[in-house]
C-alpha cells in the first residue's frame, strides 16, 4: 500500500526534526519531576563550606578591617568561635536553559513551536503504532504493548486520585 510509505516517511521526518525538542523535554521533564518531589533542584548548585578565622573573635576585637577580611571570605561568621559558614548558589548549566523552554517562559513564537511539537508527538505516536502489520503490529504484539501503555497511566490516576 502506498499510504504505508507515506506513513513511514512522516514518522521518520518528524522524528529527525523534533529530536532536539525530545531531548530538551526529556531532560527538563526528569529535572522537574525531582524538583517537585523536593529531591533535587535542577536549576541550582548549592555548596556549603565551613572555615575558621585565624583566631576566636569578640565584639571588642572586631574593627572595620576585620569585618572587611571576613566579608572578603564569606559574609557570615560566628564571632566567639571564629567559625565561618559559606553557602554559595549558582545556576546549574543546561538545566536552567531547558527548564526555561519547558515552562514556555519565552512565550510568543516559542508557544507556536511547542504546540507544533506536541501535535507532532501525537502524529508520531499514531504513525508509529500503525507502521507495522501482522503479529508485530497493532493486531499482535504491538497492540498488547499499546494497551499496557494506556493502562499504566490509568492505574496511576486511579491510585493517586481516587484511593
Amino acid at each position: 500500500m502506498r499510504w504505508r510509505k507515506w506513513n513511514r516517511w512522516l514518522h521518520r521526518e518528524l522524528g529527525y526534526l523534533f529530536f532536539g525538542m525530545s531531548i530538551i523535554y526529556g531532560i527538563s521533564g526528569i529535572a522537574l519531576n525531582h524538583h517537585v518531589a523536593r529531591h533535587w533542584d535542577a536549576d541550582i548548585i548549592s555548596r556549603s563550606d565551613s572555615l575558621t578565622y585565624s583566631a576566636p573573635l569578640s565584639r571588642e576585637m572586631v574593627d572595620s578591617s576585620t569585618v572587611e577580611a571576613i566579608l572578603t571570605l564569606t559574609g557570615e561568621v560566628d564571632l566567639p568561635t571564629g567559625q565561618i559558614h559559606v553557602t554559595t548558589l549558582r545556576h546549574r548549566p543546561l538545566f536552567r536553559e531547558v527548564d526555561y523552554l519547558h515552562y514556555n517562559k519565552p512565550k510568543k513564537l516559542w508557544t507556536w513551536f511547542s504546540d507544533l511539537f506536541a501535535l507532532s508527538l501525537i502524529l508520531m505516536a499514531i504513525s508509529g503504532i500503525i507502521m507495522l502489520k501482522g503479529k508485530k503490529g497493532l493486531t499482535g504484539h504491538g497492540g498488547i504493548l499499546t494497551l499496557v501503555g494506556i493502562i499504566i497511566p490509568l492505574i496511576f490516576l486511579v491510585f493517586y486520585l481516587w484511593l
